[in-house]
């Protein structure tokens, strides 16, 4: 199987890397970086996309820029390449109708590279929330807070995509995991006000902050904190409901239940040891298993679209200053 990888920054030499470990896997990387290093001998570097599409690849990863991920899966998607698209999905919402459009007529697999519906504790959760043990739910709230600056060590976080505003960055697609692990456990989202924008010291031009209230379909209400400039990284949600409450610590991978009739708190997973890597190793594993059976993603690009839609609505609500409903 062939494989493209377009962008080789941390995320794409990740993929990369754990694509290496995949049998009968030949890997293709379009960079315009110079002296890199590639994980296996048998993988090739292309500075033009065109060039490598030549070559007939099965599937495309899109891990550049956030603004240019539309433009390079649509690229992709003509050329009848399955797609990963490494999230967010996009800085706005400009060429999803034709991408969309694409994939359903060219019948392409694709899935977003959103790893964290691969992580055990958040697995755990939607678990005990679909058996239906705990009640009627009531709350989630759920928290992403870190340093920016800690994300890379070794790289300048100022020309980071994450930290400039042209390049599709800002807070709230930056840490879209929790918008999409949100709404892969509660569903659809009808209504959300925000508050978003730059309120730190740190230099970048993307929102920092973002606070938001989320109003389910299922008549649950979510509170989502986020932020680049917590100096001890903090990522958990809980979850409360008429039997009980559940609590997620995402950094520890641990999952704790009280029950409101015993008064007692059972700790449910405690994965401290676990290799986060897995996440994204099981994701490449399944989609590369989706696209050789052609099989249907449990994250494609149409469940992309509606968590980017929600993230782009927390912008507009914020920018509006008023709860505003999803279209």
């Amino acid at each position: 199987m062939k494989v493209v990888i377009v962008g080789y920054g941390s995320i794409g030499k990740r993929h990369c890397k754990n694509l290496s470990k995949i049998k009968n896997i030949e890997c293709f990387v379009v960079t315009k970086q110079r002296n890199v290093e590639l994980p296996s001998k048998k993988f090739k570097i292309f500075n033009s996309l065109d060039d490598c599409l030549k070559l007939n690849p099965d599937i495309g990863f899109v891990t550049n820029e956030s603004n240019l991920h539309i433009k390079t899966a649509i690229k992709l998607a003509k050329a009848g390449c399955d797609l990963f698209i490494e999230k967010p999905l996009s800085h706005n919402s400009v060429g999803l109708k034709q991408l969309s459009k694409i994939v359903s007529e060219k019948k392409l697999i694709t899935l977003m590279g959103c790893n964290f519906r691969f992580l055990p504790c958040l697995k755990k959760v939607k678990e005990l929330i679909s058996s239906k043990k705990i009640g009627r739910l009531l709350f989630v709230q759920s928290e992403h807070g870190s340093y920016l600056p800690d994300w890379h060590p070794n790289e300048n976080y100022t020309k980071s995509y994450a930290a400039q505003k042209k390049l599709g960055g800002g807070i709230v697609l930056t840490s879209i995991h929790e918008i999409d692990y949100l709404y892969w456990i509660f569903g659809d989202v009808k209504e959300i006000f925000s508050v978003t924008g730059k309120y730190s010291d740190l230099e970048m031009t993307a929102d920092d902050l973002s606070t938001t209230i989320l109003k389910f379909k299922k008549n649950v209400i979510g509170e989502l904190h986020l932020d680049h400039f917590q100096s001890s990284m903090t990522r958990n949600c809980k979850i409360v409901s008429t039997e009980g409450i559940i609590t997620c610590d995402l950094t520890k991978n641990t999952v704790n239940l009280f029950n409101k009739k015993t008064k007692k708190w059972v700790k449910v997973m405690d994965m401290k040891k676990f290799d986060f890597n897995l996440t994204y190793m099981n994701e490449i594993k399944y989609f590369v298993e989706c696209s050789k059976k052609r099989k249907k993603t449990i994250n494609d690009l149409n469940e992309g679209i509606k968590v980017l839609n929600i993230a782009l609505t927390v912008l507009k609500s914020s920018k509006k200053m008023k709860m505003v409903k999803l279209s």
